[in-house]
């Protein structure tokens, strides 16, 4: 168990106790204010931080990166088409019925713990104290603005009965600036297990470079009206130089440790590229189930899986990398190869997370070889069936990433891997691709320099002259692939109304229209706001 995951289980045990030492006292005698020591705060912070832990691990994770090209959903005679709920966000063909996108009111829960918070530590002029509950509610806004464009601006607990409209997009990315410029002066500094996974100043100046590299994408007079081709960002400077700040920290760097052990079932605060992550633990944190969506159907089938040894619960394997997007992975010596299981499957070492030269065996005893292509058992088939046979396991490469381990399957398939959310190697890259689309440059760098900063570390060919836009985008693939920011880039470059597998024009249910950008209220949302309209195109 990770030491930051035993430390929070014992300040809630503690705040627990420390509230419940006597049933016996009358109800009149109990807390009319809520406690202000450090224990009964922390306990009540940490319910903020941790709300989207479960989405992170699975329904958010799925629509962001299915919607993408990064992956493509498939099933095995019907099995994991779950009324379509996969195959639609592949397809863009988003239906208001989706598990993958009924998530929204985790994420207004969320803001209405942080203003519960915010109230009884005295408001929104409390200052420091309640700087890193403002930090999580603009963090919940910029998901809310994200995903569902025009969203409400919720900047305190709601009386009984009081309904809040929508507000338009630009204006939310307007409160979220103002809330993170304000915040920033009165949020820690501090680095440490204490702070890991909790808001920190650097935390929000992260936020506010990915609100600044989006800011045309967010202000934009409608959805479907950004163009990427001709918009201008007015806050590329300003993007620039929160990128600076974080640099001249000094306290974060693109690590010491190979890019596999970032991303490992022991990785956590010890790990010097996060700047923001959500914890994970197979016992106390539960939720991270990346393993179960993207491992080969049949790996928990035999007594030796490609990760090294056999696991005690099945696969899903119902996510596997679209032909498209795999072919990023093609750099001479680039250490982000071996996270992709491409051709022949070969068998990992589990405390190294690298491939062994020993080939992995399907259950008949035959070598595991993925094809990067993937057809169809029946061209235009809606449940994207590919058989369900081993022939049909086989379609698509497979990511490793998130590397599994039996002790994680043992336990419901719940991973103790920790998802980085803002990491330094982003601030590089934005700050690449923010002087690129017209930025000042500063410290001498170029989008050269800083991209070759990336290469370096991954092992992978420096660059001998500056990288287009396109460079850039791709770079971005190989080096955040997993981590739920590929939607975010395509939409920003422009590339996510383009074709890849299975959203192909000729396909008789995709959807190439702009407004799919964003994700249609779930039919749960309309029904508990009866004032909200359903967004344009769906």
């Amino acid at each position: 168990m990770k030491t930051n995951i035993k430390s929070l289980f014992a300040v809630c045990t503690a705040a627990l106790l420390t509230g419940c030492t006597d049933l016996d006292v009358k109800i009149e005698s109990q807390y009319t204010e809520y406690p202000t020591n450090d224990i009964a705060i922390e306990a009540k912070m940490a319910d903020v931080y941790y709300q989207l832990r479960g989405d992170f691990g699975r329904r958010y994770m799925e629509a962001m990166s299915l919607s993408s090209d990064e992956y493509t959903a498939v099933s095995y005679g019907g099995g994991w088409y779950d009324n379509g709920a996969y195959a639609h966000p592949s397809l863009h063909d988003f239906k208001t019925e989706d598990a993958t996108i009924d998530w929204m009111g985790n994420v207004t829960g969320g803001i209405t713990k942080a203003n519960t918070v915010i109230r009884d530590l005295g408001g929104n002029e409390a200052g420091e104290p309640i700087a890193p509950a403002r930090a999580m509610r603009a963090y919940f806004h910029f998901i809310l603005m994200d995903c569902w464009g025009d969203a409400p601006i919720l900047d305190h607990l709601l009386a009984e009965g009081e309904l809040v409209d929508r507000s338009p997009r630009g204006e939310v990315a307007r409160f979220i600036e103002k809330e993170l410029l304000e915040i920033i002066p009165q949020l820690t500094d501090e680095v440490s297990d204490n702070t890991y996974g909790k808001p920190t100043k650097w935390m929000a100046e992260a936020l506010l470079v990915k609100l600044y590299i989006n800011w045309a994408v967010y202000t934009a007079p409608s959805v479907d009206r950004y163009d990427a081709a001709t918009a201008a960002n007015e806050k590329l400077n300003d993007c620039i130089a929160h990128c600076d700040n974080i640099i001249r920290s000094g306290l974060f760097n693109l690590g010491s440790m190979p890019y596999a052990e970032k991303f490992g079932p022991t990785n956590g605060s010890h790990v010097e590229d996060f700047i923001y992550a959500m914890p994970y633990d197979t016992y106390t944190a539960k939720g991270l189930q990346y393993g179960r969506a993207r491992t080969w159907k049949k790996a928990g089938d035999v007594s030796k899986s490609y990760y090294g040894m056999s696991l005690s619960n099945s696969a899903g394997g119902y996510m596997t990398m679209t032909p498209e997007f795999s072919k990023l992975f093609c750099l001479e010596g680039d250490a982000r190869n071996n996270s992709v299981i491409r051709g022949t499957a070969y068998v990992y070492d589990p405390k190294t997370y690298q491939p062994t030269s020993e080939v992995a065996l399907d259950p008949d005893g035959n070598p595991i070889v993925l094809t990067q292509s993937i057809t169809l058992e029946n061209p235009g088939d809606i449940q994207l069936g590919v058989g369900d046979n081993i022939a049909g396991y086989n379609q698509g490469y497979r990511s490793v990433k998130f590397f599994v381990i039996d002790d994680d399957y043992k336990n419901g398939r719940d991973q103790s891997n920790d998802l980085p959310i803002f990491r330094y190697a982003d601030i590089l890259l934005t700050k690449a691709e923010a002087i690129k689309r017209g930025g000042t440059a500063t410290n001498g760098d170029t989008p050269m320099s800083l991209l070759n900063q990336i290469r370096t570390y991954a092992t992978a060919p420096l660059l001998t002259t500056e990288p287009s836009l396109q460079d850039i985008l791709d770079e971005r693939g190989r080096e955040f692939f997993d981590e739920n920011w590929r939607r975010n880039d395509m939409i920003r470059f422009g590339t996510f109304e383009n074709e890849y597998f299975p959203h192909y024009h000729d396909f008789p249910t995709a959807n190439f229209d702009k407004t799919r950008r964003i994700f249609p209220l779930h039919t749960n949302i309309l029904s508990s706001n009866p004032n909200w309209k359903q967004n344009p195109g769906y």
